[in-house]
């Protein structure tokens, strides 16, 4: 993987948080150069001529950049620091987060928290936010319980057990860390809305050396 930025993430403490940067995987530059590489032996296996090559190499590279630049805006690298989604992932754990995707029970979300009053300190950040302004925001990792349509988990998330409906509604989510006893999450915050998801975990991914010379994030009390 290739990393275009580094913006740091802020979190509580016992979060899960994390040092988020717009994230290109080396995959993707060697599928550039082999779509280029199958192009031009297609041609010389056809007869073109140079001619034809010089249309074609620079059409192919174009469409490649194209989706170089969409991957650059949909993936992000993120550090997870903290013990709140032990054992699934500890503290320093890097993963692949893809932005804006559909949200299904079981995956893990990044995911922006609401001030220790609970309200919001700025509006939702639009899907097309760049790394520079993610990193002004506080992020958490968590586990997606429940999503809008589900049953209401009374039983697991005290603070909703007073909830007025039977399921979660529209453009809402419970998320719940792995690692109860370090997690700041639904059972003390109820629903997080939908529209401060910013992505979810695609896989893990492996440290690099930078990531373990850096010192340690700061973190929020």
């Amino acid at each position: 993987m290739t990393a275009l930025h580094r913006p740091h993430f802020l979190t509580r403490s016992h979060q899960r948080s994390a040092g988020p940067r717009s994230a290109l995987p080396s995959w993707a530059l060697w599928t550039a150069l082999l779509a280029v590489a199958a192009v031009s032996c297609a041609l010389l296996r056809t007869g073109a001529g140079g001619w034809a090559l010089a249309a074609a190499v620079p059409a192919v590279m174009c469409g490649v950049a194209m989706t170089l630049v969409l991957l650059r805006r949909t993936l992000v690298a993120v550090t997870v620091n903290g013990p709140s989604m032990e054992p699934a992932y500890h503290d320093g754990d890097r993963v692949l987060v893809r932005r804006n995707p559909a949200l299904v029970r079981g995956m893990v979300a990044v995911v922006e928290p609401q001030k220790a009053n609970g309200g919001w300190a700025a509006p939702p950040l639009k899907s097309s936010a760049r790394a520079a302004e993610l990193s002004r925001r506080r992020w958490i990792i968590k586990r997606i319980a429940a999503v809008p349509g589900d049953p209401v988990p009374r039983e697991a998330v005290p603070a909703l057990a007073a909830a007025g409906e039977d399921r979660v509604p529209p453009g809402r989510l419970v998320l719940l860390g792995d690692n109860a006893d370090a997690s700041l999450d639904s059972r003390h915050y109820g629903y997080f809305p939908t529209d401060r998801v910013l992505g979810t975990v695609l896989r893990p991914l492996a440290p690099t050396r930078s990531d373990e010379q850096r010192s340690t994030p700061l973190r929020l009390r």
